[in-house]
């Protein structure tokens, strides 16, 4: 059925997408606190971008849409990469499409391909391979550590090369048939939804600013911190999250703020502060 498909698609599509297939691979290299994967999925979206938008300035709003954090199992990444080249596609032609849509449906399926790619390819898969390996390496056959690294990187090459020739066959009609009902939308608005409640969780239960001050009042102990927890609970943590989201809009790159962040909590602690 695939390779049917495969065979409908023109020339420069099919070389696309095995350059795409090819570069995904670099997701599993290219990793950093800020964006994750993210270096990589445009480094892999760059072949769509160029067959697609003939634009300088196109291309360069389709680099920095992509260029945000992602993170999914490498070896599943494949399927969004050709689902988003896509909706670039769409995008190229239907000037009115909704751009915002294409990093929604990222952020959608990242967690999922996820949790099905840890349970397979890491799980499942490499476990295997590793045991067929050992009982060759355990007798001291030198096949032993081969066919662990053919058996787990020859089924990780399928998703890999297919991976994208999926997303993008039955992504074209996926995505018209999502925006013609409406649910792209829906997905754009509740995938920002759910990142809003993610950050809104993680700034109470993550986040913690201990201020140290204690003293004695009255012959009753005193801490500043019970103070700013009987105004509002976590205060400061939420305080500390606007900061820096307020520096983020400022154009404050998120290392900076995070090694300043570092700096300000060793000297608060040797002060005393916190």
């Amino acid at each position: 059925m695939i390779r049917q498909k495969m065979k409908e698609l023109s020339a420069p599509e099919v070389k696309m997408l095995k350059q795409t297939a090819i570069r995904t691979l670099a997701l599993s290299a290219s990793q950093n606190a800020e964006t994750m994967q993210g270096f990589a999925y445009v480094y892999a979206s760059v072949p769509a971008i160029k067959l697609f938008y003939s634009e300088k300035e196109d291309r360069i709003a389709a680099y920095r849409r992509h260029f945000t954090i992602f993170n999914t199992t490498p070896t599943c990444a494949g399927f969004i990469t050709g689902l988003t080249a896509s909706m670039e596609k769409e995008a190229a032609v239907d000037r009115n499409f909704d751009t915002a849509s294409i990093s929604a449906v990222k952020t959608a399926l990242m967690g999922p391909l996820a949790g099905i790619g840890d349970s397979i390819f890491w799980g499942s898969v490499r476990t295997i391979a590793t045991g067929i390996g050992l009982s060759f390496a355990l007798s001291g056959n030198v096949l032993g550590p081969i066919l662990m690294l053919l058996i787990h990187n020859g089924i990780c090459h399928f998703s890999r090369y297919y991976g994208p020739f999926l997303g993008y066959i039955y992504g074209t009609k996926l995505v018209s048939d999502m925006s013609e009902s409406g649910v792209l939308s829906k997905i754009t608005k509740y995938a920002t939804l759910v990142g809003m409640l993610t950050v809104g969780a993680m700034t109470c239960t993550m986040v913690t600013v201990p201020l140290a001050f204690e003293t004695t009042i009255g012959g009753a102990p005193f801490t500043l911190q019970s103070v700013f927890d009987g105004i509002i609970p976590n205060l400061l943590p939420l305080l500390l999250v606007l900061l820096v989201l307020k520096m983020l809009q400022k154009g404050i790159r998120s290392t900076t703020i995070i090694y300043g962040m570092l700096i300000a909590g060793v000297i608060g602690k040797y002060l005393g502060v916190f």
